[in-house]
């Protein structure tokens, strides 16, 4: 079967395979899958549990006429060998290799950039909605996962979907629901018939004749449907999707081709919007990931035979677990503490807190602009909730951030994990705008820790502020400092942490221990600079930064985050309402979409690092931005 996945175009030989051949190629999938990221890393459980629906929908439908939308798009593997990329597929999530989402620039088969849950619906609708304008005739389908559908904005779309009657089939990946097997197998059968020729034609004449009945035609047909409902609603769980005038079909078991390809097949001879419900089960076919779902979610290097995850070389804590523990400690000293994730309790650090407090603590589901301002609420009632949440998905509720915490003034902590460049993941998921979103609304307080002390210590003062406040934080490990214990230190005061005479390196974050270490490197070259971490980026220490930008006369901002109105912006804003007029070099993230690959990969390639400030300061020494006498020289 791997020969089918070598061809230029798989999915055409899939076609014409006979369909005993089916089940082995869903065992070579899940082979190349599990031994491709055992070696990358990766999303290994949901790419596992679909396989044979990927295998079904294309199967039956034909990509890129027929649109499939992969929702988040983290279980698309199997889609990605299907449609021609086994001989790349190797480069999963690698620097300049394949992505781990879907993406329109890698395939034509992929026609939605996905990476963000719950867009699928709503992207589904728009392409069936062009397609019936522009007079075309392919099917869209959106595969959304039951976790996806916790955000209002599937719900919007599915309420949008009912109302305009487009032909959109809309499949819900339920891998938590547990279906007995009676149950589970006569609302399959039942599903199955319900979508047949037969049956879709004997309800249309049905509801025809009915209306035709004089006088008492139309009581009679909504007396039908009332039935029809009540039955469907006794043996599955579809009248929520009736309600959204959506025909639902199923459960149907995701893991048995032949029902799957019947189904679909049935779909396309009906009009107007479908769901079909399709269960399966995370990690099929690889035990480790049946038996362990939220490792083998988003999982690094493993042992394929052992399924054991691959050690990082590092010995310091990681900065989310520091955190974790970190609001484990202040919540013991204070009930008012409330902890809040978006469906990402092992993700954000919080699993101990949610065992140890688990009255005070709250997982909202892929719901970020509820989770604010659900957090909003708790506020003015006297909690002090902290909202553990990645950085790129806060980007969802910036609204509810300053609609309902920063113009209220409520103390909300925003505890944002991933700041900055996160690695494999790519684009969708890199936190490099935070710095710029927050930074501007009212009442804020944004702290940039750049170890895991300052980082216990952003928890503490935090809890203690009487209004909104952020902090940020890397992916991955720490840097290995002596544990302090966790205590408030003053807002808006910055730290010298070394002395020169012929510049300052401003830097934030991750990045000052790079403009230490840089500093110590143009020392060896006769240049003297000195390193001042502002610790907040909101409020900036406008004292510290004014008198040393004057002092040494030329400034450095260093920052993992998009230049355009990031940390480098706010100190030029502050040096140009100061009238400070010295040269100042920024460096950070470009005008761009940051690409996959490793951390320290995308460092080097972008000039986030201790190499690249020398480099810096070399040049604007040769370019006579640096006076010579500051120079050395």
């Amino acid at each position: 079967m791997t020969e089918i996945l070598k061809q230029a175009n798989p999915v055409a030989a899939l076609k014409g395979l006979p369909e005993g051949d089916l089940p082995q190629l869903a065992e070579e999938l899940r082979d190349v899958i599990v031994k491709t990221v055992a070696q990358t890393g990766g999303h290994l459980g949901s790419s596992l549990g679909v396989i044979e629906l990927t295998i079904a929908l294309h199967r039956v439908f034909t990509t890129p006429n027929d649109k499939i939308v992969w929702d988040v798009g983290h279980q698309a593997y199997a889609h990605k060998l299907l449609t021609g990329r086994y001989d790349r597929f190797h480069s999963l999530r690698q620097l300049d290799g394949l992505s781990g989402f879907p993406k329109r620039e890698e395939s034509p088969h992929d026609c939605f950039n996905v990476g963000h849950a719950s867009t699928s619906i709503s992207a589904a609708l728009g392409m069936a909605t062009a397609r019936d304008a522009m007079g075309g005739n392919g099917r869209v389908v959106a595969v959304i996962g039951d976790g996806s559908l916790t955000a209002g904005l599937a719900f919007e779309g599915l309420n949008q979907a009912g109302h305009l009657k487009k032909n959109l089939l809309v499949i819900l990946n339920d891998n938590e629901m547990s279906i007995s097997p009676n149950v589970g197998a006569l609302s399959s059968f039942f599903s199955r018939q319900l979508t047949s020729d037969f049956f879709v034609r004997l309800k249309r004449e049905t509801e025809h004749f009915l209306d035709s009945v004089p006088k008492i035609g139309k009581d009679l047909r909504r007396l039908a449907k009332k039935a029809e409902e009540a039955v469907k609603g006794f043996l599955t769980p579809g009248m929520l999707f009736e309600a959204f005038d959506f025909d639902y079909v199923g459960p149907i078991n995701g893991h048995k081709l032949d029902e799957l390809i019947q189904t679909l097949e049935n779909i396309t001879n009906m009009d107007g919007p479908v769901l079909m419900h399709v269960v399966t089960k995370k990690g099929k076919g690889y035990p480790p990931a049946e038996n362990n779902p939220p490792l083998y979610h988003g999982v690094g290097p493993f042992d394929p035979v052992t399924g054991e995850v691959k050690k990082g070389s590092s010995n310091a804590p990681s900065y989310t677990s520091v955190f974790g523990s970190t609001l484990v400690e202040a919540a013991e000293l204070d009930d008012r503490i409330v902890a809040i994730t978006a469906a990402m309790p092992e993700g954000t650090g919080l699993r101990t807190f949610a065992e140890r407090f688990p009255k005070r603590f709250f997982d909202v589901g892929i719901a970020e602009q509820h989770a604010v301002t659900f957090a909003a609420g708790m506020a003015t009632q006297g909690l002090r909730p902290v909202l553990a949440i990645y950085s790129t998905f806060l980007q969802r509720a910036y609204d509810s951030v300053l609609h309902d915490v920063c113009l209220q003034n409520l103390p909300v902590s925003f505890a944002l994990d991933r700041g900055g460049l996160v690695g494999a993941d790519g684009p969708t998921h890199h936190g490099a705008f935070d710095l710029s979103y927050l930074r501007h609304i009212p009442n804020m307080v944004f702290m940039v820790p750049r170890d895991e002390n300052y980082l216990r210590h952003a928890v503490v003062t935090a809890l203690g502020y009487d209004g909104p406040f952020a902090y940020r934080y890397p992916r991955g490990s720490g840097t290995g400092v002596e544990p302090q214990s966790p205590c408030p230190i003053t807002i808006g005061r910055g730290e010298v942490l070394r002395n020169g005479k012929d510049g300052v390196i401003f830097a934030v974050g991750v990045l000052v221990s790079e403009a230490l270490a840089a500093a110590e490197s143009l020392a060896g070259e006769g240049l003297d600079f000195t390193v001042v971490d502002p610790v907040f980026l909101k409020p900036l220490d406008h004292d510290l930064l004014v008198a040393e930008a004057v002092r040494t006369g030329f400034v450095v901002t260093a920052e993992e985050n998009a230049l355009q109105g990031g940390f480098g912006s706010a100190v030029l804003e502050l040096l140009s309402e100061a009238g400070v007029n010295v040269p100042v070099r920024r460096i950070g993230l470009p005008d761009k979409f940051i690409e996959q690959g490793s951390q320290q990969e995308l460092r080097a390639r972008y000039g986030l690092d201790a190499a690249a400030i020398v480099k810096t300061v070399k040049q604007a020494m040769a370019e006579g931005r640096l006076p010579m006498e500051q120079s050395g020289r």
